[in-house]
């Protein structure tokens, strides 16, 4: 497939991790229609999982190109992606990103893009963009507050953080501190991948919600911050998820929660249990989907009491490793989300109308469930001081958000955002095409 004349060619190189695949995809498909060719780069895995979504309407302009990463213990290609990835195998899938870096070069003298767009822990792909003379921009897929904080920490100002609603407590930070330090490398490559970007910094997010976090990012970084919207995924074909969908046109509107700690992280035997008593402590319909590291042979037999399953009966459906978030979010009956406040989710919440029951987990989402407190979209489930969930706050949010009156204000926010970000439509990405066609005008 050879792109037009014309049009400018994009290379996309996103993280291993579908939450970040995922939002590059969303804006590739929205620069289609504005004259970009787009190259999505990632491992055999990850393309695999993504094929369906690059349907007709978009395959004469988007292309998927494989990257093979060099062999290393304890690391098959059906590991070379965070999805299912065993936790200990994280830094070793790090690695071997990095070490891909001259394939990566051969690639770039092969396609001969336009453009670069690589993601948050990519230093080696600007440097190598910049010596072919390729302008390369770094699209972040988590908050500007978040961005902002961690920024503003690293360089260890002495003035404190100018919005005091957006903080990490105690355990949060000790977790945080040992995911930097464990960190393959002698320098953590957000900072250095930060400053390669050429001018400006993409970042999913909306000013209308984080505009003041945007501002001080700036500052920060001495770039232009350019917001590119949500890029939530689309729903995919109900037919597909018919029995789920069926369970749910059972239920009355707004009663049920959704609940889903993402695709990386993996709750303990020990949390399994608080939440199956929270959410029946809650006495609220659920939907919760259970996964496991690919491998592991454990089943959801072996962690959900099978007493407590008796006890819920019809009120709770238990899904394993996968779900379709988007539809289910986008029904009727889903009142709440229980949720891990990846920055993914938390902007299909906002999409789709749903509040937020939070219960982040580590890295970015304490600081996300802080920003959904902040804005009204979400309540947190308050853990104790070491940071372990607690059945009865966990029941306490669900009931708050989903049925008190005193949660009224919470679904309130969260349907006016959804209105606000569906009436924008594509608004932040004419912004986007206008800044990257600059960029390539001035190579």
């Amino acid at each position: 497939m050879e792109a037009k004349k014309n049009t400018i060619r994009l290379l996309m190189v996103p993280w291993l991790a579908h939450g970040h695949i995922s939002p590059f995809l969303e804006l590739a498909k929205k620069l289609t229609n504005r004259n970009f060719h787009i190259y999505m780069y990632s491992t055999p895995v990850n393309l695999s999982s993504i094929k369906k979504n690059v349907t007709e309407k978009y395959s004469q302009s988007i292309e998927l190109v494989e990257l093979h990463l060099p062999s290393l213990p304890n690391l098959p290609p059906h590991y070379h992606t965070t999805n299912g990835l065993p936790p200990h195998l994280m830094n070793t899938l790090k690695t071997a990103f990095e070490m891909a870096a001259p394939k990566f070069s051969k690639i770039l003298e092969t396609l001969n893009p336009d453009l670069v767009i690589y993601d948050y822990n990519q230093p080696w792909t600007a440097q190598l963009a910049l010596s072919m003379n390729i302008p390369a921009v770094q699209l972040l897929t988590f908050s500007a507050a978040v961005i902002a904080l961690g920024i503003h920490m690293s360089e260890d100002k002495e003035e404190k953080f100018p919005f005091p609603e957006i903080y990490l407590r105690e355990y949060e930070m000790l977790s945080l501190k040992k995911a930097i330090n464990e960190s393959p490398g002698k320098e953590f490559p957000f900072g250095e991948a930060l400053r390669r970007s050429r001018n400006i910094v993409l970042v999913k997010t909306c000013r209308d919600f984080e505009g003041k976090y945007m501002d001080y990012l700036s500052n920060l970084v001495t770039k232009k911050i350019v917001p590119v919207g949500t890029l939530v995924q689309e729903a995919t074909d109900q037919d597909e998820h018919e029995e789920i969908m069926q369970w749910l046109d059972k239920k009355e509107k707004s009663s049920t929660v959704f609940v889903s700690f993402g695709s990386e992280y993996f709750l303990s035997n020990e949390e399994i249990l608080a939440v199956a008593q929270g959410l029946e402590l809650s006495k609220v319909n659920f939907i919760w989907v259970i996964r496991f590291p690919q491998g592991e042979r454990i089943s959801i037999a072996d962690v959900v009491p099978e007493v407590f399953l008796e006890r819920v009966g019809k009120s709770g459906k238990i899904l394993e490793e996968w779900a379709p978030q988007a539809n289910i979010l986008q029904h009727p009956s889903t009142g709440g989300f229980v949720s891990h406040c990846g920055w993914s989710s938390f902007m299909e919440s906002m999409k789709f109308g749903v509040p937020i029951i939070a219960m982040p987990m580590h890295i970015d989402q304490p600081m996300n469930a802080r920003l959904a407190e902040y804005i009204g979209l979400g309540v947190e489930a308050v853990r104790d001081e070491n940071g372990k969930l607690q059945s009865e706050e966990i029941a306490k949010a669900i009931r708050k958000v989903v049925m008190e009156e005193s949660g009224e204000p919470v679904r309130k926010k969260a349907r006016e955002l959804s209105e606000m970000m569906n009436e924008k439509g594509d608004e932040e990405i004419d912004g986007v095409v206008e800044e990257l066609v600059s960029l390539c005008g001035n190579k």
